[in-house]
C-alpha cells in the first residue's frame, strides 16, 4: 500500500474518510468557492516561497507520469543540485512531494510552505510523514515549516524575506517517527476491510472540514441539537447520550440564558416581542439614516502599499439614506480592482454620508473597525472618519438583545437569517435571486481576483453583481428598520 502524504493526514483525522475515498468517492462534497480559493492562495504563496532559495530545479507535476517525477527527483539528487522544488519520493508506503528540498553540506533540509499564519498542529504531522519518507533514501538534517508573517506591511516592493517566517520543527517531526508505521499499518487494515464505524464527532471538521460530511451528517435532522447557538461544546454531550431532536433535550440540561431562550421558542414556536425595548432602540436613531454597508476583500499577499497579509480591505459600499420626508435615496462606491481603494472609497464615503443623523449598520462593530482602520492609512482625514464611529446605531440590537425572538432565528440573529425570516417568498429580497455574488464570502473573493479577470465582459457583469449585492445589504437594512416599527 503505498499513501499520498494529504491521504495519510485525511487518515489522521478519520479513517472513515480515508476509506469512502478509496470506495465510495463519489459520496464526496463539492469543493466550495472558500476552499478553492484556499488552494490558489497557497499555490500562490508556494511560488512566491521559492525567491527564499532562487535556483533551484521543480519537478513538474504530472498525474500522468508519477514515475517520471521519482526519476527526475532522483536524477537531481544524484547530479548535486542543491535547491530543488516539489522533490518527489515515494517510499515506506508514502507519496511525498517536498515544497522546497535544500542540500545543507551532505545532508538535506525540508521547507514546507502553508498559507497560515503560525505552525499548527496539522503542518507537523504533514512534515513528520513526509521526513518518515525521505529519510530512507536522503540524509536529513533539519525540517522547517515556512509560513506568512502577518506583521508585514508592504511599503514598495514585495519583500519575500519580510513575508515569510520560517521554524524550525525538526525535534517534534522526529518525536513522531516511531508512531508512524504504526498508524500505516492501521490504515492498510482499514482500506482492507469494510468501512469504519465512526461515529460523527468534533473530528469532523478538525483540522479541516470532511469532504464527506454531508454523507455522515445525513441522518442529522435540522433543527438539532447542534443548531444551537451559545452551546459552548455542550451539544456533544447531549450527542453522546443519543439526543439529536432539540425537543428531547431533558429540561434539566441547561446551556444558558440564550440557548434556553432558543429552546423554548422552539418548542412554543411562539414569537417574542418586547415592544417597550425596541421603540426604546428606534427613538435612538436620528434622521436622516445612513443605512451602511462595507464589503472587503483579503489578499494573502499584499499588492498594495500600508497592506499586511489577510488584512481586511473595504473595497466597496453601500448606502440608502431615508430622509424624516420619507424619501429614499442610494449612493454606492465600488472600488477599482487594479488599484489600492481605500483612499478613493474613504473620500467618497465621507462626500456621501450626510453630515448628520444616525449611521445604521447591522453588527456596527465591523464598519466601525473598517474606518478606524481606514482612519489609520488616510491619516489626512483621520479626524473626519473617526467622527463618523459616534454616530452609529446597530439594527441588529433588537435581535442581539432577544427584544424580538422568532424561533425561524435557529438562535442566530445575521441579516441572512433575519431577513427571510421576517420577509419570507419577497423577492426583492432574496439573495438567491442575485447573480454570481450572493454573499459576503462571494464579494470577497471575486474582487480579490477581479484584476486577473482579462474577459472584460465577464469583468463588468461581475462588477454589477457586485453592486447589486451591496445593494441589497442595505435596502435589508432599511426593510429591516420599517419592519420594527409595525411591532410597537
Amino acid at each position: 500500500m503505498t499513501l499520498s502524504k494529504s491521504k495519510y493526514i485525511q487518515a489522521l483525522q478519520c479513517h472513515k474518510a480515508l476509506w469512502l475515498n478509496k470506495h465510495r468517492p463519489e459520496l464526496k462534497g463539492e469543493y466550495d468557492g472558500n476552499r478553492l480559493d484556499v488552494i490558489k492562495s497557497g499555490n500562490t504563496i508556494g511560488e512566491l516561497a521559492k525567491d527564499l532559495f532562487p535556483g533551484g530545479e521543480e519537478i513538474e507535476f504530472n498525474r500522468d507520469d508519477f514515475k517520471g517525477m521519482l526519476s527526475k527527483t532522483k536524477d537531481l539528487v544524484a547530479e548535486g543540485k542543491d535547491v530543488i522544488y516539489e522533490a518527489t519520493f515515494s517510499e515506506k508506503g508514502i507519496f511525498a512531494m517536498a515544497d522546497i528540498l535544500v542540500r545543507n553540506e551532505d545532508k538535506w533540509d525540508i521547507y514546507e510552505v502553508k498559507g497560515s499564519t503560525s505552525v499548527k498542529d496539522v503542518h507537523v504531522d504533514d512534515a513528520a510523514v513526509q521526513w518518515y519518507a525521505l529519510s530512507k533514501v536522503l540524509e536529513l538534517n533539519n525540517a522547517y515549516i515556512v509560513h506568512v508573517n502577518n506583521e508585514y506591511v508592504r511599503k514598495g516592493d514585495l519583500d519575500v524575506h519580510a513575508l515569510f517566517t520560517i521554524e524550525n520543527i525538526t525535534e517534534d517531526v522526529l518525536a513522531k517517527q516511531e508512531e508512524i508505521p504504526k498508524q500505516l499499518k492501521e490504515m492498510e487494515t482499514v482500506l482492507d476491510g469494510k468501512m469504519p464505524e465512526i461515529k460523527i464527532g468534533k473530528h469532523c471538521s478538525n483540522p479541516y472540514e470532511c469532504d464527506f460530511s454531508d454523507f455522515c451528517w445525513k441522518d442529522v435532522p435540522y433543527p438539532s441539537v447542534f443548531n444551537i447557538s451559545y452551546a459552548m461544546g455542550k451539544q456533544w454531550s447531549l450527542y453522546e447520550q443519543g439526543i439529536v431532536k432539540i425537543e428531547d433535550i431533558p429540561d434539566d440540561f441547561y446551556f444558558g440564558p440564550n440557548a434556553s431562550l432558543q429552546i423554548k421558542h422552539h418548542h412554543s414556536q411562539e414569537i417574542k416581542i418586547d415592544k417597550s425595548e425596541i421603540k426604546e432602540f428606534l427613538d435612538t436613531i436620528e434622521y436622516p439614516i445612513n443605512f451602511f454597508d462595507f464589503e472587503t476583500f483579503q489578499n494573502v499577499v499584499p499588492r498594495f502599499d500600508g497592506q499586511r497579509p489577510y488584512a481586511q480591505m473595504p473595497f466597496q459600499y453601500s448606502l440608502h439614506i431615508l430622509h424624516e420626508d420619507g424619501r429614499l435615496e442610494h449612493k454606492e462606491f465600488l472600488g477599482d480592482e487594479n488599484c489600492d481603494p481605500r483612499r478613493p472609497l474613504a473620500q467618497q464615503m465621507l462626500k456621501d454620508l450626510t453630515p448628520r443623523g444616525s449611521i445604521a449598520a447591522f453588527s456596527q462593530g465591523f464598519e466601525k473597525g473598517q474606518i478606524r482602520r481606514l482612519a489609520e492609512f488616510v491619516d489626512d482625514i483621520s479626524e473626519e472618519l473617526l467622527d463618523l464611529t459616534e454616530r452609529f446605531v446597530d439594527i441588529a440590537h433588537p435581535f442581539q438583545q432577544k427584544n424580538y425572538y422568532h424561533p425561524g432565528f435557529n438562535g442566530r440573529y445575521s441579516i441572512k437569517v433575519v431577513l427571510p425570516t421576517l420577509f419570507p417568498n419577497d423577492d426583492e429580497l432574496d439573495y438567491k435571486k442575485l447573480g454570481s455574488v450572493q454573499n459576503g464570502g462571494d464579494a470577497m473573493d471575486t474582487f480579490a481576483n477581479l484584476y486577473l479577470l482579462k474577459d472584460v465582459c465577464k469583468r463588468d457583469q461581475i462588477r454589477k453583481d457586485l453592486l447589486a449585492y451591496c445593494r441589497l445589504d442595505t435596502l435589508a437594512m432599511v426593510r429591516i428598520w420599517e419592519k420594527l416599527h409595525t411591532f410597537l
